[in-house]
């Protein structure tokens, strides 16, 4: 069984890269520009982050209506036009903050809304397809190929965005705005045209195990499996560690080292160009592209941790030292590490969605994505309102800071020993069983 080629991986790949431009806008650019040029408190782009990451609870819902459907490129159309018109009303929003705060906040909280449950549509389905249309061995590959395609458009629409942001001025936020969203709908529709009927079932050999069940009784069966309850877990300390400094680094940058929001911008692109540089390592070393199980990639995933951990304690002494501290350095390597982890445990979940009975991949992935949801939301918000706090106790911006990526170095160290635990192969076979009969 071949499943999906390679050409095709990279056309879901470039889908996967349109999600990441779209979401850089709201959860970087938009987060820098209400804290630094609107003066906002970073609790507000924080609670909006939040609230898009609540949103995606639904995920697991949005994986059982694909698994149920008969095709799931009709979810993954759909969730990105959502997430589009999402953006582009998240970019208005926040102009529309400059002089009417009040009715600024009520249209971004909708924005972001469309936002959460755009990125939960296209987002779960894709990787369902993924996971069912790809022959076994070639999963953990072609789930680094899509993450690595994904950090790729990140990088690229960060990097012309900062370019094109300075001298910043509203108009030119909406139009760099309007140019990523439109770009980014043309590109998915390019990918996935045609897609799913070259790549049916019966063209690969991949065929539904059995008709698919309802909901409650899916959910069942995840939770029935000790592995994947574990690595569920990892997944939420894991990101709830590399989230709490997403929402805070360009706030960072501008108030400590005093970077105009281009710099930040691109800044914010360079880290996300460690990570594709650490998923591309790490997947040449080929524990993550071999297919292998969970405890193979247990040394990637704990160097990845512990890797980034001091790489925040790095920027914990640069909220103190200040200018001439080689920031740009520090946030690479702290990328580089995230995405050495971030290929490793990306590769474990697909083996662990596509190993049990066919239908169910797409509440697999929801599972797993809601987990990471809720890390990140919570990661985000916590952040912000504990650099919010620390800035009113002590009343400078660099004890503040340096509190929070303590905090988080922290958080990655106790990720790395769940890793290993999670790593452990054994399975409740009997519980599997029950929950069937």
């Amino acid at each position: 069984m071949q499943g999906l080629g390679w050409f095709a991986i990279f056309r879901l790949g470039l889908v996967q890269a349109s999600i990441g431009a779209m979401v850089m806008l709201a959860t970087s650019l938009l987060n820098r520009v209400m804290v630094v040029e609107l003066a906002m408190a970073a609790a507000l782009p924080a609670g909006l982050v939040a609230w898009h990451y609540a949103v995606q609870l639904s995920r697991p819902l949005w994986g059982h209506g694909s698994d149920q459907g008969k095709r799931r490129t009709p979810w993954i159309l759909a969730g990105m036009a959502m997430l589009g018109l999402g953006a582009l009303m998240a970019v208005n929003a926040t102009i529309l903050m400059e002089t009417y705060r009040a009715t600024g906040v009520i249209l971004a909280i909708l924005a972001f809304t469309m936002i959460g449950a755009g990125v939960g549509a296209a987002g779960t389905s894709m990787l369902a397809f993924l996971a069912s249309a790809v022959a076994p061995q070639r999963r953990p590959a072609a789930a680094a190929v899509t993450w690595v395609m994904m950090v790729a458009g990140i990088v690229l629409s960060a990097g012309m965005a900062g370019a094109w942001l300075d001298p910043f001025t509203s108009q030119r936020l909406a139009l760099v705005a309007g140019g990523v969203v439109v770009a980014a709908l043309l590109v998915t529709l390019a990918a996935i045209y045609r897609l799913e009927e070259q790549t049916s079932s019966r063209a690969t050999g991949i065929a539904r195990d059995e008709p698919a069940p309802d909901f409650k009784t899916a959910l069942q069966e995840i939770y029935a499996e000790d592995k994947a309850r574990r690595f569920t877990l990892f997944i939420f300390v894991s990101m709830l560690a590399y989230s709490m400094q997403d929402l805070i680094l360009e706030p960072f940058a501008g108030l400590v080292f005093a970077m105009t929001p281009g710099q930040s911008t691109q800044l914010a692109g360079m880290q996300h160009g460690g990570v594709l540089l650490g998923m591309i390592l790490a997947g040449v070393g080929g524990s993550a592209f071999a297919g292998r199980k969970l405890a193979s990639l247990k040394i990637w995933i704990v160097a990845g941790c512990l890797g980034s951990a001091i790489s925040l304690a790095g920027l914990a002494m640069a909220s103190v030292a200040g200018p001439g501290w080689p920031l740009e350095a520090n946030v690479f390597i702290l990328g580089f590490c995230n995405g050495v982890f971030a290929v490793a445990a990306i590769g474990a979940m697909m083996g662990l969605a596509g190993a049990g009975a066919k239908t169910r991949e797409g509440v697999r992935m929801g599972v797993w994505g809601a987990s990471q949801a809720i890390a990140f939301g919570a990661g985000g918000l916590l952040g912000a309102l504990g650099v919010d706090f620390a800035r009113k106790m002590q009343g400078q911006d660099g004890s503040a800071f340096q509190l929070i990526f303590g905090i988080e170095a922290a958080l990655f160290v106790i990720a790395a020993g769940l890793a290993l635990h999670a790593a452990s192969e054994r399975r409740s076979k009997q519980r599997v069983r029950e929950v069937k009969a």
